[in-house]
């Protein structure tokens, strides 16, 4: 797939996910970076402000299975990855796929479960399969987890392990609309719902290509440089007590393809990692408690650590 079709299924996805969730064009493209990079996006924000509509927008623009999951303190690991049942009429015992055996799995107040169930997220978001009485079963292609979470209500609440935390590829927050977009939501959802009348635009196959394509983007040597050098440098920032690790880098990098290829290009750029840095970051790190005493914050040590760091002048031929 060429950058071109590429950018014609982007282009499409995006157009068909506005006819639900209205504005945050910069949202929405965060989370297509993480589709095309193969990852798990967790959705943070207050109450009513669109991220089931856009998780649902999102499932609905692909021709794929979409399952929501709604995490409260009494759901089982078994009712996330599935189980084993005897079935009378055959004498058999038969399994029961639990939602995380779908393309799209939108966790809902992820926050809400207990660790044991939180925990039964792992091996699906790490590894793409599932286990269930010793028995490994693959995921479907694609597979991505959109989590969301209420950072201002955490009464009754287990905080995610740093663990679980780094098995997402980035965390958006998306803020309350203008004030035309939000006049906008009131006219469309005032009429209908328009998630029912979604229709699928693109195809599971296709967003396997799209990965496959983004994992092709170049990236130069002195642009690879530069992003390993913001991520050390959140490490040894003095209010940081743990700062991003490897796995953050080759995510980071991940992602800077991903954004490369929906805007037409098949070369990363400085200003990629700028742009996502703070998604990809923030929500890796962890601060000394006095920092945190003094409001330092996650986003605060990746915006120094970015400013802390020469940005690299390419070589126009190392583009290819």
């Amino acid at each position: 797939m060429d950058k071109a079709q590429a950018r014609s299924i982007v282009d499409r996805l995006k157009a068909n996910i506005a006819k639900a969730f209205v504005g945050k064009e910069e949202t929405v493209e965060l989370i297509l970076v993480a589709l095309l990079a193969d990852g798990h996006v967790l959705l943070e924000d207050v109450p009513g402000i669109g991220k089931t509509t856009l998780a649902k927008a999102l499932a609905g623009s692909i021709d794929c299975s979409f399952q929501r999951i709604q995490f409260t303190p009494d759901l089982l690991p078994s009712d996330v990855t599935g189980l084993n049942f005897f079935n009378q009429k055959t004498g058999e015992f038969e399994f029961r796929p639990g939602p995380i055996m779908a393309n799209i799995v939108l966790a809902d107040e992820i926050n809400r479960a207990t660790p044991r169930t939180q925990s039964s997220l792992l091996e699906a978001m790490g590894e793409r399969q599932a286990t269930v009485d010793g028995v490994t079963r693959k995921l479907p292609q694609p597979f991505m987890v959109l989590a969301t979470e209420n950072p201002i209500e955490m009464e009754g609440t287990y905080p995610l392990p740093e663990a679980q935390m780094d098995r997402f590829l980035m965390r958006v927050r998306l803020g309350y609309p203008e004030r035309e977009y939000e006049m906008e939501v009131i006219r469309r959802f005032g009429a209908a719902d328009p998630l029912s009348a979604l229709s699928a635009v693109v195809s599971p196959e296709q967003v396997v290509e799209l990965q496959r394509a983004a994992g092709g983007v170049r990236i130069s040597d002195a642009v690879m440089g530069y992003l390993v050098d913001v991520v050390r440098a959140t490490r040894c920032h003095p209010s940081a007590r743990l700062g991003g690790s490897p796995r953050a880098s080759l995510a980071l990098s991940r992602c800077a393809k991903a954004l490369a290829l929906l805007q037409g290009r098949d070369f990363v750029l400085p200003d990629d990692i700028k742009r996502l840095a703070e998604p990809v970051l923030a929500h890796r790190l962890l601060l000394k408690a006095q920092s945190r005493l003094l409001s330092c914050t996650a986003e605060r040590v990746v915006g120094e650590a970015l400013d802390a760091v020469p940005v690299p002048v390419e070589d126009p031929e190392e583009r290819g």
